[in-house]
């Protein structure tokens, strides 16, 4: 079992930034990649960025592309999302989320999510 705990979100006007944090605990040598994901009221959950463990390789959603950036520290086993230039429509319950294998891009485990308003 891998156990996720987020923090960092909050109130920020347009154009403000937050950052994020997704602490990982437990079988933490089983991560293949790590995950933020959001979803709005109303709205279905939608993929936001991940991250591969080992190679730090990323990969980003067009709609948060050149404004957010994931990063990882792997001594500690935390895994950042620098969100900029942040927009109404970024108001969300931001999710962080932990992929077990590569065969399978299903994410198993989630944290409990932490919420990010942006104010116009």
């Amino acid at each position: 079992q891998v156990q996720l705990v987020e923090s960092g979100g909050g109130l920020v006007q347009a154009g403000g930034s937050l950052r994020l944090s997704c602490a990982a605990s437990g079988r933490t040598f089983s991560i293949y990649a790590m995950g933020w994901f959001r979803q709005a009221p109303g709205k279905e959950r939608e993929f936001v960025q991940t991250i591969n463990w080992s190679s730090g390789s990323t990969i980003y959603a067009d709609s948060v592309k050149g404004r957010f950036t994931i990063s990882r520290d792997n001594a500690k086993n935390t895994v950042y999302l620098q969100m900029n230039m942040l927009k109404p429509e970024d108001t969300a319950v931001y999710y962080c989320a932990a992929r077990g294998q590569a065969s399978s891009p299903r994410y198993d485990y989630w944290g409990q999510g932490t919420q990010v308003t942006v104010s116009s």
